[in-house]
């Protein structure tokens, strides 16, 4: 029974108990990775099934990346307050619960509450496992293994959603996508009090409610700003939206730094590796989430892969992640974390200049050498960039800095969909070029998206569907050079971030020491 003793502390654990603690740690980190990737093969079955309009089709999509991204930040503080281990433990139960609603949803109203509640209750569960792992994994490179596996977790999950979701479609109804959260959550709520110790901040102060409201409110209106420019880019409400937004922000800031017990502590940012590898992150994910958003359609309605042979072309690149993640690790004991960083993004900035080299002809074999060098670059930047973060703070606002971590990832994965994903449409819509015979309503859905063409295609003569086709997939793919481009300049200015904000000595020199709160305050660079 020593194995499963129910109050051990963090320090007084065995290492096989550490790693059996990371890997049900694991189990949420996976659920949320594949929950990101797997709705979006299930949309058209349930379009047909609920009729949902298409604004309501985009707020499916969109309002669990709006919340989980809006309560990130006021989830990591409450970890912080009211424990790690009670927080992870009410979301998992919260998303398990939830995801059964949403399996047996009747409604598109209720599909779209579903989703927001899953995000509420994703928003506990994130934050709440770096922060664990930061308590229970002490020794500096033993933590930084640790997190490389979690740091896997997002790889293996995200290429593991178009491949599980491919399976689940074939067989089953739409409702399975969601129903998978059940027997992934199981293990963490049967072994949660047996392998993971409580943890939380002494003396957390009070919960500043204002300052949550404004957290909110702020994060929420950006975000929605970014997701609603990229598809109605012509209105003046994202612009008030994002406006808004940044006055919250400036306003949380600005309470938060005269704060006795602040709910963020924003003075971290003056600690340049912190900082440094806070962009990074954010800057990896942007050029990650831009190229799942072009390859997914560009395998299934380019090349007629289907969604099960698309998921597995990336599923090569997701295991080179999860072997480089590890791998960096033992090469951080004899090069500066900084250095093997900048690899990692200048290796992501080569798989984006593929691309231009390829884009006359992206095929399988293309694909999978860029993703391949991509997903490499990923997993060794964002294991050493997420071990800064969380290594860069006292284990008692271990939650906070978490969720600073999984804001810049969320924001990233919104940016780089809104952004880049809006100039690959844009391309399509200037270059589509429609063949006579279709009807004004075909017309509009063949010119607006490729999804919208393959969908008209199936409505019209063999001659006519062939035409449509070969010009649409023409025209997605005449932005690919400029998204490889643009992937390559933001890969390349993540690398000089780095390079810049840990310009003094390596991490893994001291590995032991903590800057101080005044340290931060000054605005002290790695030692």
């Amino acid at each position: 029974m020593s194995f499963f003793t129910q109050h051990t502390s963090a320090a007084e654990m065995s290492h096989r108990r550490q790693w059996a603690a990371l890997a049900v740690l694991m189990l949420p980190v996976l659920l949320i990775s594949v929950d990101n990737t797997v709705l979006s093969f299930a949309l058209p079955l349930i379009t047909e099934d609920l009729g949902p309009s298409a604004s309501t089709q985009l707020w499916i999509m969109d309002i669990y990346a709006l919340v989980l991204a809006a309560l990130l930040i006021t989830m990591g503080s409450l970890s912080d307050r009211f424990g790690r281990r009670r927080l992870l433990i009410i979301g998992a139960v919260g998303f398990a619960l939830v995801s059964v609603a949403a399996a047996f949803a009747s409604t598109p109203g209720q599909l779209v509450a579903a989703r927001a509640a899953l995000g509420g209750f994703g928003a506990m569960l994130m934050p709440s496992t770096l922060s664990l792992l930061r308590n229970i994994f002490i020794d500096p490179m033993r933590r930084r293994k640790a997190i490389a596996i979690w740091a896997t977790g997002f790889a293996a999950g995200s290429s593991l959603g178009p491949i599980l979701g491919g399976v689940l479609l074939e067989h089953f109804h739409w409702g399975a996508v969601f129903l998978i959260s059940v027997p992934i959550l199981f293990p963490l709520l049967l072994l949660y009090r047996f392998l993971l110790p409580e943890s939380k901040d002494p003396s957390p102060g009070p919960v500043d409610l204002l300052s949550v409201a404004l957290s909110f409110a702020g994060m929420f209106l950006v975000v929605w700003s970014i997701k609603t420019l990229a598809h109605e880019a012509t209105t003046i409400w994202p612009v008030v939206a994002a406006m808004a937004g940044a006055f919250f922000i400036a306003w949380f800031i600005r309470r938060q730094l005269r704060a006795t017990t602040p709910l963020l502590d924003v003075r971290l940012f003056t600690y340049l590796p912190f900082t440094a590898s806070v962009l990074a992150n954010f800057l990896s994910v942007v050029s990650l989430i831009s190229f799942i958003f072009f390859i997914s359609q560009h395998l299934q309605l380019v090349l007629e892969l289907s969604p099960l042979k698309a998921g597995l072309v990336l599923l090569p690149g997701a295991i080179l992640s999860v072997i480089a993640g590890i791998g960096v690790v033992g090469l951080s004991k004899r090069w500066a974390p900084k250095w093997l960083m900048a690899v990692g993004l200048v290796l992501i900035a080569i798989g984006y200049a593929s691309v231009v080299v390829f884009r006359g002809d992206f095929t399988v074999a293309a694909i999978l050498l860029a993703f391949g060098l991509i997903e490499i670059g990923i997993g060794m930047s964002q294991t050493l960039s997420s071990d800064t973060i969380i290594g860069s703070v006292p284990p008692e606002k271990a939650g906070s800095a978490s969720a600073i971590s999984e804001t810049a990832y969320e924001l990233g994965a919104v940016v780089g969909t809104a952004t880049l994903g809006t100039m690959i449409t844009a391309f399509y819509r200037a270059n589509i070029s429609l063949p006579a015979g279709l009807t004004a309503q075909q017309m509009s859905a063949a010119a607006e998206t490729l999804g919208g063409a393959a969908a008209v295609a199936d409505e019209v003569s063999a001659s006519t569907a062939d035409a449509l086709m070969t010009s649409a997939r023409l025209a997605f793919d005449s932005g690919v050079g400029w998204l490889g481009v643009l992937g390559t300049l933001l890969s390349l200015s993540a690398a000089a971030i780095v390079l810049i904000g840990f310009k003094e000595r390596r991490l893994a020199d001291e590995p032991t020491e903590q800057p101080t709160r005044e340290q931060r305050h000054n605005a002290v660079t790695v030692t």
